[in-house]
């Protein structure tokens, strides 16, 4: 059989996710949209889906919706998954309290089905009484009881004086009897008893009425190694005399302990009262009567009335959670009574039956079924839990059941404090009987296949007659409705109507606009026998603690135990099991579907409870969580073939699409895949996930108690076998999802989009692919999670407990099964566990990798593969440290376990590499523990992203700078193994005897290590750690290529890091790099004063000058040029700095400024020139300017020349100087010798005349006449140059050396020959360099003669003509 699919295969109209604006649903925010998706468009292609949702998922829920904080595409899959799950348990606790649906108004909704597979209860079994017990009746004279205590599973019967109990589902039990008191017995019911009055084991009291008086007998109920309960009866010695009141009534207080009873003598309530001690007022047992005055005040005064029937109590209910007790008299008054903290009890409302129906008749049309013919049959209280305005429920005769609010005005409020009582009570909601059955559809229904159609009229049916002759009537939370009818007059047998409520239609009405309609399935049954008395076998129905969400059926039908519900009748026991939806689903998928056929039942469960809910309840099935009563009674698991075979269909062909949200694409405000929405088979398998670990999600791991015997008592919060049950189911899931995946669309394979036919499918299948795969990774993670749980207490918990640090332990008490599935912080928490786990096996000495395989084993992610080793090499450190460090065998343990951190370096917390350092240090293994270090820093960043950070200067708010970080913890841990290793070798000698002592050998063997580590990043780091340690020199000691490298870039930012740079070059003999590095600091920015840089240019002078082998010449020379260049202008920076300093023109104010742009960089020679040289009239810098900048124009330099002499003669003046012209010779001399004689910058046959014209104008007759000549010999001008400026002004005869004034030149000219001869006559060359030379002076010397020379020139210049004419004879 298959299932065709439920939904078209056809492009999403409207969503045009071919065009470009695609990119713009990619890259935008995910912002919360509150828009929902064209009903038209999503109806065409979806169906019946769009308006059918879970109930976990209202339709405006169910809208696709992204995180404010977090947008989903950034959600890794285990959190994606997890919030999926929090929404839906959120939103189950959403289910509408009972006041909502069961509001002001009046109903008839019931759905009374003769096909068993759809029925609400299912008789599960029947228990016959032991014929002991018939034996004991056959024997009654006066009177036999018969009861039911169903949550402990013992009957009781009473036969006349005797009370006899019994386990009824245990074969041969052993029968119980109370037989020590000789009055026939009157009434018999279990209470709680009053804390503190008696021992611990007396945890039930059984009330026992005769005739005569109240027998307390305490009963101990513990649970039976067989299973069920044991009883064991205990007297009390507390009883108190009743005589005339007839007791057939007993309630009591669970809460309080406090014990009511009433009787048919009158409607008094007597309080039964007790306690251990007698004291002196109060005996330990006593009866107090709290009515005899109230109900007086209530009633009229009727002096000359008739005497009627006396009114009695006839029932009595307690309600604990609002401190209220009710009673029902024999004229069907409701009486409310308030329990007070100081054990009183006021009579607070008396509701009489024709206050009761007048109510009612506002509400709707006159009735027979509420006539004043009526009479009450029943009540029951609703508890504040289950309902905040509801508090009572009341059914009559004729089945109708009237909900009725006990409120503190007669407006609409209800009672919020429960401190205070209520004065008044009104009717709120009044629910008919169903339709009337036929006498044969009611003996013949539980045989019949015909299905009642589903009933969809609102329309009100008041007069069915089907409950008329109700005669007693119970109810269960969350609205269990059990009515005993006796339909045929002639027979003692009854009939009963149960019904409950349709947990699935409420919460998920059939129009979105109307509130949620109180919806029953209901069930007629054929007892066979008179029903005596009935009782809950189950736990009392909770699923929240308060009204909203209290009646979620559906949210806990995998969580908890299934509601049953005991009827006792003179024949047996009849146990009503509740059938939950998925057992409703798995029935009729049994039974074939009946007359609609199997299609045809899938689709009325899908109209009725939404996609989402029918794949969930098909997966349940399909997981084998389905359950059956067969003919013979046994309650067993459905595990037919064929219906898991259907269910595993159902869940595919009918689990719909991924659907988008239309408007929130066409507004693009979020990523297209947030747009989607999973399928119902994805919210299917979210809704079953989502309800196996409701017990557990929220609830913490462990809980520690205090103990005086055994100290600290760690036990887990969720039982150990509760926990094996959810692991199991979830393991089934997963291997359904496993063997079934190639058939599911989104869990099939990158192969399912090559099916899709337009671009929408495909992103709507990769969408659904993500939501999938994310529960798949949960599920994944909870079996592991649960296996962890398992694990940890099959240890001794508490030593490992108490062995975690404080803070761990305190977030060990915190963690949450939650956190420990789904959050990174719990799953370090359990690797914390883990390591704590392996420690103290290694401190008992157990085999730890045989712990850490089986950990490895049941829960892999916790303890994985890596884990195993990392124990395993941790064992190995202890066993090195107990045999010795000093020892081979030691170190070879410890070498074996190197090895083995290596191996799981990148599994190594920064807690577990640390500890391990610790340790090999302790042992001196120096060496390893540096290596692993740098192993585990290697993996933390294996892409080497840390070192890209740093070679691009370490940008601010980079990513890359977490990976530094984590690279530096470890970085770190060598820093204090180097510090160790000196500490150590200060402290042991190197060698010994001229060997090297093994201090000294592991000294070396780190040091080998950190030299040869290839890791840059850690270089970098050392480097660093150096320099902050003050240990500079340690670096200039280092042979390494990084240190180069790590100087370098380090230079750029820091002066002393340049400075060791360029002296590693000098130490290494790289000259010329060392000239590059000084060269740089020259002209860098760094705030060197001018001073410095000069130092730094002269060094890196020298070191371009040296010759070294190797490199290229032109490069060096190249350096050389470019140091030299930049030299030259340092030095007139420094002359006009220095200048200017002494520069009395300069004022106070402006010379800080002038020093500070100065003292600095160096500036170009355009603006020394322009700003300062030619502006302050420092003529002898400008030429050095010129030189400096290759400026060969003459006349420039001739003027600044002339300017120059110029001011330097004023200066001299100006300083009183006798002699200004030492002042021009000094000045001439020093440019000549910075100049070098420079043909364009220092020109002699312009510079001779010019200061021969100096001479003779300002310094005639003043100081030596041959000073001029003198200042340029000194500078070692050749004389052929001097004498031929000499000879050009001689024959030139220019101003003002003309006429007889020309023998001032002839006298220098005599004066130059003189010293040419003089000086070239001392070598072996030739005379004034050859014999031309000679002829032309001896040449000039006869011209020189004739020229007017005084006497003294004159016998010069003969003496001097003869010497020349003598040598070149």
């Amino acid at each position: 059989m298959s299932f065709p699919p439920q939904t078209p295969q056809k492009a999403l109209p409207g969503a045009y996710i071919q065009t470009p604006a695609l990119g713009r649903f990619q890259s935008g925010s995910a912002t919360q949209s509150n828009l929902q998706p064209s009903q038209s468009s999503l109806q065409q292609q979806y169906g019946s889906y769009t308006n059918n949702q879970a109930i976990s998922r209202p339709p405006q829920q169910q809208q696709v919706q992204t995180q404010q904080n977090t947008p989903t595409e950034l959600l890794q899959p285990i959190q994606r998954a997890a919030k999926n799950v929090s929404d839906i348990l959120t939103q189950e606790l959403q289910y509408p309290e009972l006041d909502s649906y069961i509001g002001q108004g009046v109903s008839s909704d019931y759905d009374v089905s003769q096909q068993q597979a759809w029925a609400p209860f299912q008789r599960s079994k029947i228990y016959t009484f032991p014929d002991r017990i018939f034996q004991q009746c056959n024997h009654s004279q006066v009177c036999t009881l018969m009861g039911v205590f169903a949550d402990l599973n013992h009957a009781w019967i009473t036969v006349d004086t005797c009370l006899y109990l019994w386990d009824y589902t245990q074969p041969n039990a052993e029968i119980i009897g109370f037989e020590e008191q000789q009055s026939a017995i009157k009434a018999v019911e279990m209470v709680e008893p009053r804390a503190g009055v008696f021992t611990p084991q007396i945890n039930r009291l059984l009330v026992v009425s005769t005739i005569t008086e109240i027998i307390l007998i305490g009963v101990a109920c513990q649970s039976a190694p067989t299973g069920g309960q044991s009883v064991a009866l205990y007297q009390t010695g507390l009883s108190v005399s009743i005589k005339g009141l007839e007791i057939t009534t007993i309630a009591g207080s669970s809460v309080s302990g406090r014990i009511f009873f009433s009787g048919r003598a009158n409607d008094d309530v007597y309080e039964l009262t007790y306690q251990q001690e007698e004291s002196w007022f109060r005996q330990r047992c006593s009866k107090v009567n709290h009515t005899s005055k109230g109900i007086a005040a209530f009633a009229p005064s009727l002096p000359f009335s008739q005497r009627t029937e006396q009114e009695h109590v006839r029932q009595m209910v307690v309600d604990d959670s609002r401190k209220l007790l009710y009673t029902l008299s024999s004229k069907s008054t409701i009486r409310t009574f308030y329990m007070t903290p100081n054990d009183g009890l006021n009579l607070v409302i008396s509701k009489p039956l024709s206050q009761t129906l007048n109510n009612i008749a506002h509400m709707t049309s006159p009735s027979d079924l509420l006539s004043q013919s009526v009479s009450i049959a029943a009540i029951h209280p609703i508890s504040s839990r289950e309902a905040s305005k509801l508090h009572l429920m009341a059914t009559t005769s004729t089945g109708c059941r009237v909900f009725m609010s006990a409120t503190s005005s007669y407006g609409w409020s209800s009672i919020t404090d429960l401190s205070s009582a209520p004065n008044n009570m009104q009717v709120q909601h009044v629910k008919f009987p169903p339709t009337m059955f036929s006498s044969s559809q009611s003996n013949q229904h539980q045989g019949s296949t015909q299905t009642t159609a589903y009933n969809t009229s609102q329309s009100l049916n008041n007069s069915s007659k089907a409950l008329t002759q109700t005669l007693n009537a119970y109810r269960y939370a969350p609205g269990f409705f059990l009515c005993f009818v006796n339909r045929d007059s002639q027979s003692d047998s009854e009939s009963l109507f149960i019904s409950a409520p349709d947990t699935g239609r409420i919460a998920r009405p059939q129009e979105s606009s109307r509130s949620s309609r109180y919806a029953e399935w209901g069930l007629w049954l054929n007892i066979g026998s008179p029903v005596v008395n009935v009782g809950l076998v189950s736990a009392p129905f909770a699923a929240a603690s308060f009204p909203r969400g209290f009646g979620n059926e559906l949210a806990v039908q995998y969580d908890s135990t299934v509601s049953e519900i005991a009827l006792m009748t003179n024949t047996g026991v009849h146990i009503m099991r509740r059938r939950r939806l998925v057992d409703v689903f798995a029935s009729f998928l049994r039974s074939g579907g009946g007359d609609n056929g199997l299609e045809g039942e899938i689709k009325k469960f899908i109209r009725m409870y939404g996609r989402d809910e029918t794949a969930s309840t098909a997966l349940a099935v399909a997981c084998g969580q389905g359950i059956d009563v067969s003919s013979d009674f046994r309650v067993a698991k459905v595990m037919d073939p064929e219906v898991l075979e259907y269910a595993r269909k159902a869940f595919i062909d009918y689990g719909g699409r991924p659907q988008f949200n239309e408007n929130s694409v066409a507004d693009q405000s979020s990523p297209a895949l947030d747009m989607v929405r999973p399928s119902p088979r994805h919210e299917g398998l979210s809704l079953y996930v989502s309800r196996l670990v409701r017990a557990i999600w929220r609830a913490p791991v462990l809980r520690e108690i205090m103990t005086p015997s055994k100290g600290l008592d760690v036990s887990p919060a969720v039982p150990l076998s509760k926990l094996r049950n959810i692991q199991q189911d979830m393991v089934k899931l997963r291997e359904f999802l496993d063997s079934n995946k190639s058939f599911i669309e989104g869990l099939s394979g990158p192969e399912a989009l090559g099916r899709t036919s337009s671009k929408q499918e495909e992103v709507a299948l990769q969408a659904e692919h993500r939501a999938l795969h994310s529960m798949v990774v949960l599920i994944e993670h909870m079996i592991e999670g649960i296996s962890f749980v398992l694990v940890l207490f099959d240890e001794r918990i508490a030593e490992i407990i108490i062995s975690l640090a404080s803070e761990t332990r305190q977030q060990v008490r915190n963690l949450t099964y939650e956190d420990l599935f789904t959050s990174s912080k719990g799953r370090d928490l359990a690797k914390e566990l883990v390591k704590a786990i392996v420690n103290r096996n290694i401190a008992s000495g157990s085999n730890v990798e045989a712990v850490a395989e089986a950990l490895r084993r049941r829960c892999g992610s916790f303890c994985s593969a890596e884990d195993v080793k990392i124990f395993k090499a941790q064992e190995l450190l202890k066993r090195a440290s107990e045999a010795g460090s000093e020892t081979e065998y030691g170190r070879n343990l410890l070498n074996e376990g190197l090895n083995l951190f290596k191996g799981v370096a990148g599994s190594l917390s920064m807690e577990q590499l640390r500890w391990v350092v610790q340790q090999f240090v302790a042992m001196q293994f120096y060496a390893g523990a540096i290596q692993l270090s740098l192993n585990v820093a290697q993996e933390a960043d294996r892409g080497n992203r840390a070192l890209a950070w740093i070679q691009e200067a370490r940008p601010e708010n980079d990513a890359r700078a977490a990976n530094f970080e984590s690279r530096k913890r470890c970085y770190n841990l060598i820093h204090d193994v180097i510090q160790a290793i000196e500490k150590a070798s200060v402290q042991a000698p190197g060698i010994i005897e001229g060997q090297y002592t093994a201090a000294a050998r592991r000294r070396t063997e780190a040091y080998d290590v950190i030299d040869t580590s290839e890791d840059e990043v850690f270089h970098t780091d050392l480097y660093d750690w150096y320099l902050v340690q003050g240990q500079s020199d340690r670096l200039l000691e280092i042979q390494s290529p990084y240190i180069i490298t790590y100087l370098q870039r380090k230079s750029s930012d820091d002066i002393a890091h340049a400075d060791l740079l360029w002296k590693y070059f000098t130490k290494a003999e790289r000259y010329h790099d060392a000239a590059g590095v000084q060269l740089a600091l020259g002209k860098s920015a760094f705030a060197l004063s001018l001073d410095r840089r000069i130092e730094y240019l002269s060094r890196a002078k020298a070191n371009a000058s040296t010759h070294v082998l190797g490199g290229s010449r032109q490069t060096r020379q190249q350096l050389l040029r470019e140091v030299s260049d930049l030299l030259e202008v340092a030095n007139i920076q420094d002359d006009i700095l220095q200048r200017l300093k002494a520069d009395p023109r300069v004022t106070d104010q402006r010379k800080p400024e002038v020093v500070n742009e100065l003292n600095g960089q160096i500036l170009g020679l355009s603006e020394l020139y322009n700003s300062y040289a030619d502006q302050a009239s420092y003529f002898d810098i400008c030429i050095l300017i010129y030189q400096a900048a290759d400026h060969r124009n003459p006349t420039d330099i001739r003027s600044t020349w002339l300017n120059m002499l110029d001011r330097t003669h004023e200066d001299a003046v100006e300083r009183g100087e006798p002699v200004p012209y030492e002042a021009v010779s000094e000045k001439i001399r020093s440019l000549g010798n910075r100049l070098h004689l420079s043909e364009s910058m220092f020109p002699i046959p312009d510079l001779v005349p010019m200061v021969m014209k100096y001479a003779y104008e300002f310094q005639h007759e003043v100081g030596p006449e041959t000073w001029v000549m003198d200042t340029f010999i000194d500078l070692q001008v050749p004389f052929e140059t001097l004498l031929l400026a000499l000879e050009g002004m001689f024959y030139n005869d220019e101003a003002p050396f003309q006429g007889r004034n020309r023998r001032f030149i002839a006298n220098d000219l005599v004066y130059i020959i003189g010293q040419w001869y003089t000086e070239s006559s001392r070598g072996a060359g030739a005379v004034f360099g050859g014999e031309g030379n000679t002829e032309n002076i001896s040449q000039l010397l006869q011209v020189l003669l004739r020229s007017g020379l005084d006497e003294q020139r004159a016998e010069q210049c003969q003496a001097l003509r003869m010497r020349i004419e003598h040598t070149l004879r």
